[in-house]
């Protein structure tokens, strides 16, 4: 199940901006954050996949969601000037950016690649 952040609860569960300057994420799990926007046709097109893989690595990484509209501070925080923007956040190192609406395949690998989540995802 995806989860909408707000500026607090991004702070709480990612990474507090105001106190640090340097990274540090505040997860217990990796994590994917989409940026988005309700009127954004990619974006819906990327929702149903988070949706899925959310499912699919329950328990190994959390999947959350920031309306650019709504959290115009967040979006600001980390330069979103194109949606979909999709971040990926390891427990240890640097996250990574990634633009556009990617397909299952390359988020499946961006998981295991960036996030190091290893799970085998069973193709129905």
């Amino acid at each position: 199940m995806t989860e909408h952040l707000t500026k607090d609860t991004f702070i709480e569960k990612v990474f507090d901006f105001e106190k640090n300057k340097e990274w540090k994420y505040n997860g217990e799990l990796p994590c994917i954050i989409d940026f988005y926007a309700d009127w954004c046709a990619p974006c819906k097109m990327v929702a149903p996949i988070l949706e899925e893989l959310s499912e699919e690595f329950k328990g190994q990484m959390n999947v959350y969601k920031v309306n650019t509209e709504k959290e115009q501070v967040l979006a600001s925080v980390f330069g979103i000037r194109s949606i979909p923007s999709m971040l990926f956040v390891p427990k240890e190192g640097n996250p990574q950016m990634a633009v556009g609406a990617l397909p299952k395949e390359s988020l499946i690998n961006a998981i295991r690649e960036v996030l190091g989540v290893k799970k085998e995802v069973v193709e129905a």
